[in-house]
């Protein structure tokens, strides 16, 4: 007989729905998922791929709103979806809206297991705040277990005093196989492809929202005390949006020699072909609990330069290797590493052979097998 897990999430992210699609096939798990919102219009403006999902799930009212840095959701209806579903676990993404707590409390009274989905490390720049932790140790207390993307949560969870025999890793994953064979069409055809895209023939690839946290005004001050040389053979091209947008575009406008581009926003079947076309992808962050365009890039054979507090960085990022992990905010050190890798061809295609072989083992298969494992480890709450 499976068991019957209720998944709690906020959106239907397009790169959650190969990861649910897999869960969903597991012997043991029988799944639906709510989600407290379709998207997230304001700040994310991914497409909601509905014909591609597999799995039971439900959207719940909600009402949001934004105060200042902060994200306030709140639904209406999810006691009436718990009891009907009614689950034998539930695996909750997180602990920052009252539809977390609430579903924690109906777990606890009504003797299901709980378990949360921690992606937050030490790292984090909305972790340390003496409120805020308070709280999530309050929450930690009343799961049964939890799961995580790698190492970076791992620690961060343990050092709530959780034993590590309570957590279980669901490897973070994209869909590595897509990915894949549209970079590889790609580039099968890549005189048409940067002519369609506008793209210069050689260039240091961003994705993300532009804004400081990203460590975007670094990577662009990077680029500008790179050599005339250089950066006349390869260019730097901002894939995204965001609020920086506009004051970026100004500083850009100043630098000569080099050609800088910003592409907007791209959906997932465009992104392929920036990471099939690029030398390389920055990840410059100052803040991030994972970073999923590191996953992307990799499956389509990229190096990474990666600052080493993004949580993705300690399970695929290896200094040297498959790239180079840098400190956040250090101008000098991603500099030197930019142009380490634009420089030799023979690394840039000896670490993007290594990023494809380290990503292989970060599919939604993988990361579906992490969560059954955690649902399926034990038949009464594991808490003390």
């Amino acid at each position: 007989m499976s068991l019957r897990l209720v998944l709690l999430t906020e959106i239907i992210a397009p790169y959650r729905i190969p990861v649910f699609n897999a869960l969903a096939r597991h012997e043991g798990i029988d799944l639906q998922v709510i989600f407290l919102a379709e998207n997230d219009p304001a700040l994310r403006q991914w497409l909601v791929y509905r014909d591609e999902i597999q799995f039971t799930y439900q959207v719940l009212p909600s009402w949001r709103q934004r105060l200042g840095k902060h994200n306030l959701l709140v639904n209406r209806g999810l006691g009436a979806a718990l009891r009907q579903a009614a689950p034998d676990a539930i695996l909750c993404g997180g602990y920052n809206y009252p539809a977390s707590w609430e579903s924690m409390l109906w777990a606890r009274r009504n003797g299901v297991r709980f378990y949360l989905w921690v992606e937050s490390n030490a790292h984090d720049q909305r972790s340390g705040r003496l409120l805020v932790e308070s709280l999530k140790r309050k929450f930690v207390r009343n799961c049964d277990g939890f799961v995580v993307p790698g190492r970076s949560s791992l620690e961060y969870v343990k050092s709530f005093g959780v034993e590590e025999g309570a957590i279980f890793t669901a490897p973070n994953a994209v869909d590595t196989r897509r990915f894949a064979e549209e970079a590889g069409r790609v580039r099968d055809d890549c005189a048409m492809q940067r002519e369609a895209l506008g793209l210069p023939g050689r260039f240091f690839l961003f994705v993300g929202r532009l804004v400081a946290e990203k460590g975007v005004f670094d990577l662009l001050q990077a680029y500008v005390t790179l050599t005339a040389k250089l950066k006349e053979e390869i260019g730097l091209v901002f894939v995204g949006d965001g609020k920086e947008r506009a004051a970026l575009q100004r500083l850009a406008a100043g630098v000569e020699p080099g050609c800088i581009q910003f592409a907007g926003f791209a959906q997932r079947e465009q992104l392929a072909a920036y990471y099939a076309l690029a030398d390389l992808l920055v990840f410059p962050t100052h803040t991030d609990t994972w970073g999923l365009v590191v996953n992307e890039a990799m499956a389509c054979g990229l190096p990474i330069i990666a600052t080493s507090v993004a949580g993705c960085t300690a399970d695929l990022v290896r200094d040297g290797w498959n790239g180079r992990v840098i400190d956040a905010g250090n101008l000098e050190q991603l500099g030197s590493a930019m142009a380490e890798i634009a420089s030799d061809s023979e690394l840039r295609l000896r670490m993007g052979q290594r990023s494809r072989e380290r990503i292989l083992g970060y599919s939604p298969e993988a990361c579906a097998a992490g969560i059954a494992e955690a649902v399926l480890s034990c038949e009464v709450p594991c808490r003390g």
